[in-house]
């Protein structure tokens, strides 16, 4: 059995209710409500797998409207001791994945702005949202393997909260194609 995880009822619009061999998570958006359902859920259930789909915005302008695989995730918005960007106290900067595929940034607020964009991309990410550290972070705690596959939903720019209203549809969409193509449902 899977886990299917995602931050909002509205980037799981494409999928049927019931899908089989899944069950399935919304954890409401950003880092917290992220590690705290995923842990109760990891902790109530045994599954072979978690496979997150959501929206990403891109900080990569080679980045295009597409499904992306994630192949590692850092924070944005924490900084150590020493003020290092990137940089947490007590957590790892990175986790990888084991995957082929783009690296993403989390951090607990929408990035909507390109002075955020400029802070951001020399972290050495490609995307960026709210969740993906903390999903990687528990699923890792907990042994559990997990993918993470992405919609490019906005540029992460000046105006992208009204491109993400506008595309999340079209990114369930895609992630809905390609969840069946890749796991046959």
């Amino acid at each position: 059995m899977r886990l299917l995880v995602a931050a909002l009822e509205s980037e799981l619009a494409a999928f049927p209710r019931e899908l089989p061999g899944f069950d399935r998570l919304v954890t409401g958006p950003g880092k917290l409500q992220a590690a705290y359902a995923l842990t109760r859920a990891l902790d109530a259930g045994t599954y072979d797998e978690v496979v997150v789909v959501g929206t990403a915005g891109a900080i990569d302008p080679l980045l295009n409207e597409a499904v992306y695989e994630i192949d590692a995730t850092l924070q944005h918005d924490v900084t150590d001791i020493d003020g290092i960007v990137g940089q947490h106290v007590s957590l790892p900067a990175r986790l990888e994945l084991g995957r082929e595929g783009v690296t993403i940034a989390t951090g607990d607020h929408f990035v909507d702005d390109s002075e955020a964009v400029a802070v951001i991309r020399p972290l050495g990410a490609g995307l960026i949202d709210m969740e993906t550290y903390a999903y990687v972070w528990v699923a890792q705690r907990f042994g559990v393997p997990i993918r993470v596959l992405k919609a490019v939903s906005d540029r992460a720019q000046d105006g992208a909260i009204t491109d993400w209203h506008a595309a999340v549809t079209a990114c369930s969409h895609q992630l809905w194609d390609r969840l069946r193509a890749d796991y046959g449902v």
